[in-house]
């Protein structure tokens, strides 16, 4: 057995490597061009992590094959085993979604993983990196310790790797060996498919597919559900190849951006429009955010979890019933319609999935999501984009078993809507903004909100003249019910008295700048005013949201968002 060859290396401590919601995310020049970048990060991870736990543990390591991924993976290997690791399951070609990760961990009873993914974000030599570490639940490291994380890169003086440890050929199975570590390289894709087999009723979903009424068609935008698109559409369930589409991994996405919206999947959404398809769908970088259509028309993320959560005698993994119902504070209010309708326990929690986790580590939440294109359950810690579409596939089965004339989405989320009402909403997204002029903003609105003069403000709408008045303002604190932490300052919000809402948030999962998201929700019972156009419908509520409160083109010089969702 070769013995490990361990060095302690000096280094400095780098400014800025402090992990957002969803891990570390900078450009790849900065952290492939600065020496040792990776390497303090990597090394303050393990610094963390207790010595105790952390000798002769299982680690899982994987990503979404971005740009730099492969160089990333052997740094973490040697570091690995320099610090006291016995066992590496890494993805074959390193590939490993997100969603796989955190059940592997799970079911590998592995210490927690690191993930290579910037999730969404464009890659490529120009592109982003990131790095997350996620704990022996499946899920994201909770704030406790990202925060010590980035006291560690502050500090640190020195890392230890070991210098003859590497995989040369990652894409060959098997275990390769030196005295008191291993690397295994493993399928991508075989735990975490014996994992969907349990929730799901393969067996219906295939006569889905096979029903000549129905057409089904797969973007993985390059991205690593590729690997399982193949596996688990094709192989499993019999969609033919052909309706795969960029199912290769990228390292920079097919110059594309990996990011499942009307925008950014223009390829599938031509497709749906011109009605040559019944279901689309695409999935992101990593795997955990899905988009789902129908033929000719858009399901809105929140509305999708809400739709799910109401179907969900449908999927087996829920026959026992729900143990609770879950969304982000910007989600649509659509979700709790359900939970109350159904007498379940709600939870409304800030943007990050760590807090989901939380209620399904207690035992009471099953299903949640975000309007981010996030939807996931208790079967693992992360969102979950395949377990949303076949979600999906799953929900259409059941609702054509017995039906003579075809059931389609937009039928199953009409019926929905006549039930609940409708949450109109939409999201728009201003990009890497420069940081003063986005910050500038907010404490415009929050100097609003701090001396309630939007309190009883009243506007009248350009639609019907009616009037819409300002109930409440805050900005959004959470108290986990769990752990008792308390999470401030999660959002800015502007509630009026119909339960119309506009909410503010600056996102931390860009790069560089900030990116500006707001939010507008207005909900309609009214049977008569369930089928407008989203953005006709919601034409006076943004108006008050961009121009009347936040001032937002003064401030930003922005006079269109980037993403309209």
């Amino acid at each position: 057995m070769t013995k490990l060859e361990i060095k302690t290396i000096s280094t400095k401590p780098f400014e800025g490597q402090k992990p957002g919601t969803s891990g570390l995310r900078k450009r790849v020049t900065e952290v492939k061009d600065n020496e040792y970048y990776l390497h303090n990060f990597v090394q303050s991870i393990f610094n963390v992590l207790p010595k105790e736990q952390l000798s002769g543990a299982t680690l899982v390591v994987g990503g979404d094959g971005r740009y730099f991924n492969r160089e990333a993976i052997q740094i973490i290997f040697q570091i690995a085993a320099a610090n006291g690791v016995g066992h590496i399951l890494v993805g074959q070609n390193g590939l490993l979604s997100t969603p796989a990760i955190s059940a592997i961990v799970r079911a590998r009873k592995a210490l927690g993983a690191i993930i290579l993914t910037a999730s969404h974000n464009p890659g490529g030599p120009k592109g982003d990196f990131g790095i997350k570490y996620n704990m022996s639940n499946g899920g994201p490291a909770p704030e406790s310790v990202t925060n010590a994380i980035y006291k560690q890169t502050t500090e640190i003086k020195e890392f230890a790797m070991a210098t003859n440890v590497s995989v040369a050929d990652l894409g060959e199975l098997g275990k390769h060996q030196w005295d008191g570590f291993s690397v295994e390289v493993i399928d991508s894709v075989d735990d975490y498919l014996a994992l969907l087999k349990t929730i799901f009723d393969f067996n219906q979903i295939r006569q889905l597919v096979a029903n000549p009424k129905f057409r089904f068609n797969f973007d993985a935008m390059s991205g690593v559900t590729g690997v399982y698109g193949h596996r688990i559409f094709s192989q499993e369930l019999g969609v033919p190849v052909q309706n795969l589409i960029n199912c290769v991994p990228s390292e920079d996405f097919n110059n594309g951006h990996p990011d499942p919206n009307l925008t950014y999947a223009p390829e599938l959404v031509k497709k749906m429009k011109a009605g040559e398809f019944d279901m689309g769908c695409a999935s992101d970088g990593d795997g955990d955010r899905n988009m789902i259509l129908g033929n000719k028309f858009f399901l809105n993320p929140s509305d999708s979890v809400a739709v799910i959560a109401a179907n969900y005698k449908a999927i087996p993994y829920f026959k026992s019933g729900l143990k609770g119902l879950a969304r982000s504070m910007p989600t649509s209010a659509a979700m709790e319609l359900v939970a109350k309708d159904l007498n379940v326990p709600f939870f409304e929690v800030p943007t990050g999935w760590k807090f989901f986790g939380n209620l399904m580590d207690a035992g009471t939440l099953s299903i949640c999501g975000e309007e981010s294109f996030g939807t996931g359950s208790d079967h693992i810690r992360e969102k979950d984009g395949i377990w949303a579409v076949l979600c999906w596939l799953q929900i259409l089965a059941h609702h054509n078993a017995n039906s003579a004339s075809f059931v389609s989405i937009e039928d199953i989320v009409q019926q929905h809507w006549k039930h609940y009402g409708r949450n109109y909403y939409s999201r728009y997204d201003y990009e890497e903004i420069d940081t003063k002029p986005a910050n500038e903003m907010m404490a415009h609105i929050k100097e609003q909100i701090n001396t309630k003069s939007l309190i009883g403000k009243r506007f009248t709408t350009s639609a019907n003249g009616s009037v819409l008045e300002i109930a409440s303002a805050d900005d959004f604190e959470y108290k986990d019910p769990i752990d008792k932490s308390v999470s401030s300052n999660q959002g800015l919000r502007i509630i009026f008295t119909d339960g119309s809402r506009i909410i503010y948030r600056l996102s931390g999962t860009g790069s560089t700048g900030a990116t500006v998201r707001v939010y507008f929700d207005k909900y309609e019972k009214d049977h008569s005013q369930l089928s407008f156009d989203t953005q006709s419908h919601l034409s006076s509520l943004i108006n008050i949201g961009l121009v009347e409160i936040a001032k937002l083109q003064h401030y930003t010089n922005r006079n269109e968002p980037n993403v309209i969702t």
